[in-house]
This record gives C-alpha cells, structure tokens and sequence, in this order.
C-alpha cells in the first residue's frame, strides 16, 4: 500500500465543528487538496471530524456533496426521525451508512489509511466529561472510524448518544477546547496551526442562562454533559483567544468565512449550496497564504 506523505508536516490542520456551517469548510478542503497541502496532523471536532476523514481520503467532492446534496436525501433526518428517536439528524444513516460502497457517500477508506498525516476526532464521553481523541490506531475498519466520526458529531438533545466499547459519547464541541481541536494538535507537540472556522471574525458566545434548568433536568442521567453545556461558551472563547494570539504570533494562518449565513441545522440545498460557493472562492483568495506559510 503506497503511503502519502505529508507535504507540511510540521503543520497541524484543525477543522472546527458547527454543524451544517461546516459547508464553507468544504471548500477549504477541496481547495487544500487541490493546492497539494497535507499537515502532519489532522484534527477536527463534530462536523470538522467529517471533514479530516474527507480531507485524509483526498475526497474533495466528498466533502462538498457531505453538506450539500446530502441534506436532500429523504433519510437525512426531520422531526420524524427525532420522534422515533433517530435524531433530528439521522446520524446512523448519515455516518455508517452512507459510506458504504454502492450507498450516496461512498469512502475510500484505503486512501484514509495511507495516508501519513495523523489523525485526531475530538469526541465528549458522557460518564465523566472527558474529552478524547480518537487516534489512527482507533479506526481499524471504515466501520469504527465513521462511529468515531458519528460520535464528535453527535449533538446533544438533538441527537441520540453514541455507544462504543461501554461509554456513550456526545459531541466533541463540549469538550475541553470548546470545539476547536488545539490542544490535541498540542499534545502530539505542534507550535504552527492551520485554523478552519465557521464563524465570521470576532464572532464570540454567551453564557446559556435561560437554559440552564432544562440542561441539567434533562441530564439527569449524565450531569457532565449538562455541566459541559453550560460551560462551553467559556472554553470556546477562550481558544479563540489562543487562536488570535498565535495568529498574531504568526504561529498560525486561521480561514474564518467573511460571510455566514447557515445555521447550524439549515437543510436547504440551494442556501447550502450557496455558502458552499462563498467558502471555495474564499478558500482560493486566501490559498497563497496557507502556502507560504506552509513553506510550500
């Protein structure tokens, strides 16, 4: 098997999650691969795990057609399916199903597996509010890596938990970094970061005050996720803060889309496709930059 190497390998690659906004980042991926730019490390957290596994399989059309056309097939999810306890989102489907060969997103998990960049899926583990990332060493079979996948993108309320190996897990975003994957790319000893956002500059959160009763009533049986919910805001800006900082430090080149108008439950296929447009131009105005700062 042929593996790829990294073309920077001394640069992380970091994807943030939030949800159906990650459709500008598919044109951040599509446009890295197109510019023959592959970090040593790869990490990303709720819809930014979907896009390392699309970015490590060098599926640039995968990741577009992953929050576009997708968002059309009748077993994307509604409130039918969160009525049948499926979630809102059908992440059963979406993740180990559609990756299938013959199925509507097929994977080339052998490309994912030869590739040389390390990999890293941020995911919540609901028993104790730890915050883990999933390595390569996890994803033996397409099979475990899209459950890893399915589990950082697993939004509480909205979507039901994720068992694997006895712990249920929930979205990564609720995790340690807030949900952006810096400290992972830290730990494994990175000092230059690649930043893909899905908020507009100096785009901050508020503390969830009107929703604190119904969090921790609803987490009864998990407090963590509860707590962690009603911390986010708080990490989150706080790694943005980080995030600038090195930026500054010219330690990190950051991809925040100038425009944002999806939300993260939008399911309309033409404003998907729309903002999708807006990221890939983006992504090619800004392309020199990330390659010059990548040494390439």
């Amino acid at each position: 098997m042929t593996e790829f190497a990294p073309t920077a390998p001394d640069v992380a690659v970091l994807f943030e999650g939030g949800g159906m906004r990650a459709v500008h980042s598919a044109g951040v991926v599509e446009t890295l691969l197109e510019a023959g730019i592959h970090g040593g490390l790869a990490a990303g957290i709720s819809a930014g795990a979907t896009h390392v596994a699309n970015y490590l399989s060098r599926d640039g059309a995968r990741a577009r057609n992953s929050f576009v056309e997708l968002a059309a097939d009748p077993n994307f999810g509604d409130w039918r399916s969160f009525a049948r306890g499926k979630g809102l989102f059908n992440a059963e489907y979406i993740y180990e199903q559609t990756g299938l060969p013959d199925q509507a997103l097929p994977f080339d998990f052998e490309t994912y597996r030869s590739s040389a960049t390390t990999a890293r899926i941020g995911t919540f583990r609901c028993s104790d509010g730890a915050t883990v990332f999933w390595t390569d060493e996890d994803a033996a079979t397409m099979g475990d890596l899209m459950r890893m996948v399915r589990s950082s993108s697993t939004m509480p309320v909205w979507m039901p938990p994720v068992l694997i190996d006895g712990e249920y897990y929930v979205d990564g975003a609720l995790g340690q970094d807030g949900g952006i994957p810096l400290s992972a790319a830290r730990e494994e000893g990175y000092e230059r970061f690649l930043v893909v956002l899905t908020q507009q500059r100096g785009y901050r959160k508020v503390p969830p005050r009107r929703l604190t009763p119904f969090y921790r009533s609803y987490f009864r049986r998990f407090p963590a996720v509860g707590e962690a919910l009603l911390r986010r805001w708080a990490l989150y800006n706080e790694t943005l803060d980080e995030i600038e900082e090195l930026e500054e430090a010219g330690a990190a080149v950051v991809f925040r889309p100038e425009r944002t108008m999806i939300r993260s439950y939008e399911r309309r296929v033409d404003r998907l496709a729309e903002a999708y447009v807006l990221g890939r131009e983006q992504a090619r105005r800004e392309v020199d930059t990330w390659l010059e700062f990548c040494g390439l």
